[in-house]
């Protein structure tokens, strides 16, 4: 009872307070159009804000020309378009990235008490999804075409590295229409989110292993093709130093699209295959020699292990070659022994090791669980691209270092011209 007391009553000081000014700048405005619009009233609007809803009485102006109307107190509080507060939106975005849009509402009900409808949430958090998502290409336009040269980082860290993955995420009907996909009958469910996170290193532990630099990690999502990708990876990784630091990595699967983009965007980089991926693509190898090895099978592939560890791709391939087949499992044999010599340069685990870096892309396959499957993939959930990208970008922003977001503090009011 307290709480809403104060809620209520700090709610209308707001209004007094925000109605002071109702933003009458003069009989006429420039329309944005090349007219003038003239003032006609004064309206109300009520505008949700932290301390519930507030009524707004602003001037209003209209423009004979276009047939619009606006209000300039509107822009100057941040609520053209909308009638959330910039102060609840920020909250909004917060509870709708963490679940569901219906538990978001709850909770903006329980902790602030707010009441906003479900689809209000929803559309609030794409909204405001979609433009971060805008402003992160518009930044990665602006280094791209040198009109924003970012400073180094500052203390620069001695290594950098960018691990690259992607994952489906479940999409309606209508979003993988006419797609193939590797479902029984063909169809896709799902599109690939791409995703990749940049973090440092300084230091290795007692036992010679890598330690990533803790709060280090940016991340950057999109629905888009991989082309499209590279561009956002390649300012992500200007931004954060890849220009300055000593050692460059790029960490990923076999993926053919990941290292196109390492070999475009960053030619200087140290590429590395995640050394899990290639013990599973060991172990898929040994399954297909099976029925020759016979009992040998566990001491073969510990062997092979062994030589993948010390980056042995030669003695791998050997190994291989030393038993005839034919057909399927042929056919089958030389897949898996191509995803071997196509990454060669890319497993030579015993010398990266001796250099400290990381072998594994464990950053980014967390991410994928974390940052992306948490609040896209839960059971039942069916996505629009448009949604599922600006959840997604809303999950990236909020994940990175709070100087690595693209959405900085908005100010609830400017000064009026």
């Amino acid at each position: 009872m307290l709480r809403a007391g104060l809620l209520k009553l700090g709610g209308s000081m707001l209004g007094q307070l925000l109605s002071a000014d109702p933003g009458q700048r003069g009989p006429r405005l420039p329309c944005g159009q090349g007219h003038e619009a003239e003032f006609t009233d004064y309206r109300d609007k009520v505008i949700d804000t932290v301390l519930g809803p507030v009524t707004l009485r602003r001037a209003w102006y209209h423009c004979a020309e276009c047939k619009h109307g606006f209000a300039p107190r509107d822009a100057e509080l941040g609520v053209e378009g909308t009638s959330l507060s910039p102060g609840l939106a920020a909250m909004n975005d917060i509870a709708a990235a963490a679940g569901p849009f219906a538990k978001a509402a709850g909770l903006l009900e329980d902790l602030a008490g707010v009441s906003l409808t479900v689809k209000r949430v929803e559309r609030a958090a794409e909204a405001s999804g979609a433009a971060q998502s805008a402003a992160v290409r518009e930044r990665s336009a602006a280094i791209a075409g040198r009109k924003l040269v970012p400073l180094p980082p500052s203390p620069l860290a001695d290594m950098l590295y960018g691990a690259i993955d992607g994952t489906g995420v479940t999409m309606t009907a209508k979003e993988t229409a006419g797609r193939e996909g590797k479902g029984e009958d063909g169809r896709a469910r799902t599109r690939e989110v791409k995703l990749a996170v940049f973090f440092t290193q300084d230091d290795i532990n007692d036992d010679g292993y890598p330690v990533r630099d803790p709060g280090s990690a940016s991340y950057i999502a999109t629905f888009e093709p991989a082309s499209l990708f590279g561009g956002l990876v390649k300012a992500e990784g200007i931004r954060r130093g890849a220009d300055h630091v000593r050692q460059l990595t790029i960490l990923g699967d076999g993926a053919a699209w990941i290292w196109g983009i390492a070999a475009d965007k960053f030619p200087e980089a140290t590429q590395i295959v995640d050394l899990f991926h290639a013990r599973e693509h060991l172990n898929s190898l040994a399954r297909s020699l099976e029925f020759m090895l016979l009992d040998c099978k566990d001491e073969w592939l510990a062997a092979r292990l062994d030589d993948l560890d010390h980056g042995d791709i030669d003695g791998i391939e050997a190994a291989v070659r030393k038993y005839p087949l034919e057909g399927a499992r042929k056919d089958e044999a030389e897949k898996e022994l191509g995803y071997f010599l196509n990454n060669a340069p890319r497993m030579r685990y015993r010398w990266f090791r001796s250099r400290g870096l990381f072998v594994g892309s464990g950053v980014v396959e967390s991410g994928c669980k974390a940052v992306i499957g948490q609040r896209l993939k839960m059971s039942g959930m069916r996505w629009t691209v448009t949604g599922a990208d600006a959840i997604a970008t809303l999950r990236c922003q909020q994940a990175s270092r709070p100087e690595d977001r693209i959405w900085p503090a908005r100010h609830n009011q400017t000064v009026p011209a």
